[in-house]
């Protein structure tokens, strides 16, 4: 739309109707050069998946191995049983909901973070290369928990291990970012003995799984700020 003002001022206004004949001239340039103003941002989408993969592993001093895994087959059915309670999806989707994602992961102001109840296929994971939900944001990033692990060593002891990946489409569905990686930290209460707190080894289990993501979220940090600039086309 083209809105056109007159030039011609009459002499009977005098100064004051010069001084508001170039105030409302101003204030037209300005709504006319900054269309955008009217119109609405749409704001950043983050979407986060679950884990739905529970894997225990226990070594003893055999180091590993199809032996070692059917002496401790009985353990590690329970562990997974275990892990699946305390981190089940709605406690993995709140624990990093209870987080400031915003810093962690450089999200850009005003980001909406959606979450998905249902774990995506663990074997798709890696193979679909396409937005994983049906949103049409310009701004669009996925964070998807792909493994939850319990491991017990005979040297190294216990701890819990989580495979988190971030994937950044921009505003189409190629991926533009991918950072995959572990976060792992040690267990003092979990698996709890017989006589011991079962409870605090679940929480424990719980606490764990989001210092194992502010890990992950300090290396993802590195990797963006590595990131080469784009080359303009």
């Amino acid at each position: 739309m083209i809105i056109s003002v007159s030039s011609t001022v009459q002499k009977s206004g005098g100064n004051e109707v010069k001084r508001k004949f170039w105030a409302a001239s101003t204030m037209l340039t300005v709504l006319m050069a900054s269309p955008a103003v009217a119109q609405d941002v749409q704001p950043c989408e983050l979407h986060i998946w679950p884990a739905e993969r529970m894997t225990s592993i226990t070594t003893g001093l055999l180091g590993g191995g199809l032996l070692d895994a059917a002496l401790h087959s009985g353990t590690d059915a329970n562990n997974k049983a275990s892990l699946a309670t305390a981190l089940d999806s709605p406690s993995q989707l709140d624990a990093l909901q209870s987080l400031d994602l915003a810093s962690l992961i450089s999200l850009k102001p005003g980001t909406v973070i959606i979450t998905h109840d249902t774990p995506l296929e663990r074997k798709t994971m890696n193979k679909i290369k396409t937005r994983r939900s049906d949103s049409t944001a310009t701004c669009y990033s996925e964070l998807i928990v792909a493994d939850v692990m319990y491991q017990k060593a005979a040297i190294y002891g216990r701890s819990l291990k989580t495979l988190f990946m971030i994937r950044d489409f921009g505003n189409d569905q190629k991926i533009d970012y991918e950072y995959k990686a572990w976060g792992g930290n040690g267990l003092k209460l979990f698996p709890p003995k017989e006589g011991e707190d079962a409870i605090a080894a679940l929480d424990e289990l719980n606490s764990v799984f989001k210092k194992n993501f502010e890990e992950y979220a300090a290396n993802a940090r590195r990797s963006m700020a590595a990131r080469s600039p784009k080359k303009a086309n």
